[in-house]
């Protein structure tokens, strides 16, 4: 199951060359031509089902198609969205705020989808994630950590999470100032909603660069 393109364009990084960089960027972002090679095979398979790219098997010919479960046919895959003020992630050098020649790096969300599977009272979904890390004007590292979050979050007036996930990938950044990056974020589990209530469900994603902070260390008490 698949969503359609969900498109964020990067801000320009100053100069000629990256000026042309962002503009090739940009004009692929917008006509969908994003559908970036994984870096094993395992990736690519993943990526091949979750974006409509085919299987690897094909059910014999004439064959009848599996019967889907009572449970299976009336599962819901919630849509994808990226969260509000989450979309891109952009780092600066040390010191300084992430804006103008100040930039070493910004990542946007190209393309995402989805697939969901029922096992007795748990769902268990597959977010594939597609998107592109370009170069700033103040020079990116050889090397990208990308931190994103998954979260299912039931729709309405108040918003209710119900899962929550951090995943991270690293990027290898080129010469060429512009690569992209993917990832399937597995293994996010959640209960089945009981009755229509996961009608209202939704897979937020977004960037969340708090992950990448180490966590406080614990608080050591001195005996008296």
């Amino acid at each position: 199951m698949c969503d359609k393109p969900l498109i964020e364009t990067a801000a320009r990084p100053g100069g000629r060359r990256r000026t042309a960089i962002v503009a090739a960027v940009a004009f692929a972002i917008s006509c969908g031509m994003f559908a970036a090679p994984a870096s094993s095979q395992s990736l690519t398979d993943r990526f091949k089902s979750l974006f409509g790219g085919g299987k690897s098997e094909e059910p014999a010919e004439g064959a009848p198609p599996p019967a889907a479960s009572d449970s299976q046919s009336e599962l819901t895959c919630p849509p994808v969205s990226i969260r509000a003020g989450a979309s891109t992630y952009a780092v600066a050098a040390a010191g300084k705020q992430p804006v103008g020649n100040d930039v070493r790096y910004q990542a946007t969300i190209t393309r995402t989808a989805r697939d969901c599977t029922v096992n007795g009272g748990e769902i268990t979904a597959r977010i594939g994630i597609q998107g592109r890390v370009i170069a700033g004007p103040a020079g990116s590292p050889a090397s990208v950590e990308i931190p994103l979050r998954v979260a299912v979050v039931q729709g309405g007036v108040q918003e209710k999470t119900i899962a929550t996930k951090v995943f991270r990938t690293t990027v290898a950044m080129s010469e060429a100032g512009s690569e992209p990056f993917n990832l399937v974020a597995e293994d996010v589990v959640y209960p089945v909603p009981p009755g229509a209530a996961g009608d209202s469900y939704i897979f937020y994603i977004g960037f969340d660069p708090q992950a990448l902070k180490p966590e406080p260390k614990p608080r050591v008490t001195k005996k008296k």
